[in-house]
């Protein structure tokens, strides 16, 4: 059990839930604005994509999250930010010529996918530990050994925490090879990502499979999508863990009704409390996570 929760809030997302929830932040202002109300409802970090203005879908456009990120900093509110790195590995192949990029495809190198943290410096960025085969289509999401490699390396340099994102053990196995390889600052940050299509499954054996296999000291967290971010999210706790909610991964307060991120930030730690735990303010989640604060 764990009696200081570290709470998570993934305000938005990259995916296509622009048009399922008119809560959806999409501008810069929206999305710091929601990352704001999330930290005042308790969330002590906020995890930040950024999307096209005029589209709404997902971007890795520096000015976008320096525009957001500058509208958190200026604010009066205390928060850890955490922000993507997860932008730049999409590949569709081509119904033509397989071996060729298709419609969808954005495919850049690491230190690319790296250079909107590289500029602003925040306290986290993610991580994801490997490739996954994304959804029922021919996008797959890429993010090979070399490349991880060197985003720790270049992460650790600048004193950047990066949240390790597991989405199946494959995945916890090679993070664990880095921290081996010494390219991960103690402690090492895990999230276990349950539920996306095609990673591992949102159940509550499942979390507990890849809890048991993080390495010693690790500080983690959990979160399952749609309806079950509270039941994975109460799990998560009951096994000593931290908590993840937000309209990344579930837009809905309840069946039918759009939430905000500040809602959904208030639900979990309404569970929290009823567990006789609580959710601990950015400074203490600083401490416990070794964070370098900005």
């Amino acid at each position: 059990m764990n009696y200081e929760v570290i709470v998570s809030c993934a305000v938005t997302g990259a995916g296509d839930t622009v048009g399922k929830s008119p809560l959806i932040p999409v501008t810069p202002e929206e999305i710091a604005n929601a990352a704001i109300e999330a930290a005042k409802a308790g969330a002590a970090i906020v995890h930040i994509h950024v999307r096209d203005p005029e589209t709404g879908k997902g971007s890795r456009d520096p000015e976008l999250f320096k525009e957001a990120v500058d509208r958190i900093r200026s604010s009066d509110t205390d928060v850890v930010i955490n922000l993507t790195a997860g932008m730049g590995g999409d590949w569709t192949p081509s119904d033509e010529d397989p071996s060729m990029p298709g419609p969808g495809t954005d495919m850049i190198g690491p230190l690319e996918r790296l250079a909107h943290v590289k500029e602003l410096l925040p306290e986290i960025c993610s991580l994801d530990c490997g490739t996954l085969n994304f959804g029922n289509g021919n996008e797959i999401y890429i993010s090979t050994p070399p490349y991880l490699r060197k985003m720790a390396e270049l992460t650790k340099e600048w004193g950047v925490k990066p949240e390790l994102e597991v989405f199946e053990l494959g995945h916890l196995r090679f993070a664990k090879q880095m921290i081996a390889e010494g390219l991960i600052a103690d402690p090492p940050m895990f999230q276990i990502c349950l539920g996306i299509p095609w990673g591992a499954d949102q159940s509550v054996d499942m979390l507990k499979v890849m809890k048991d296999e993080l390495p010693h000291g690790a500080a983690w967290g959990g979160f399952g999508i749609s309806r079950m971010q509270m039941p994975i999210a109460a799990a998560a706790v009951a096994m000593g863990g931290n908590v993840r909610v937000g309209l990344e991964d579930n837009i809905y307060l309840e069946r039918g009704v759009p939430a905000t991120n500040a809602q959904l930030v208030e639900k979990v730690i309404g569970i929290i409390e009823r567990m006789g735990a609580r959710a601990v303010t950015p400074a203490e989640a600083r401490l416990k996570l070794g964070l370098r604060n900005v």
